[in-house]
């Protein structure tokens, strides 16, 4: 499962991403893809951004059963403590 969070960006991304992937409110995107899929859609959403940001939250195998990455300022603070992903 992936869960990409959007904040100020473009409406061609919402467009893009509503392809793959279904957006439960406005900016907020869930979906079941492969990392390959995944991948593609993180560098279209990169490249696409302007002065938003991106955050990308996915299934893997360790410790918390998820991780993540972000791209641009979030209304949000993302903290790597000991290994585990915090939102503050």
């Amino acid at each position: 499962m992936v869960i990409i969070i959007l904040e100020k960006v473009p409406r061609t991304v919402r467009g893009d991403l509503s392809r793959w992937m279904i957006e439960l409110k406005t900016g907020v995107f869930i979906g079941t893809m492969s990392a390959l899929v995944r991948d593609k859609l993180w560098d279209k959403c990169i490249k696409s951004l302007k002065d938003g940001c991106v955050l990308q939250i996915w299934t893997t195998n360790n410790e918390q059963g998820y991780d993540m990455r972000h791209h641009g300022e979030l209304s949000m603070d993302v903290v790597n403590f000991d290994g585990l992903n915090l939102i503050r």
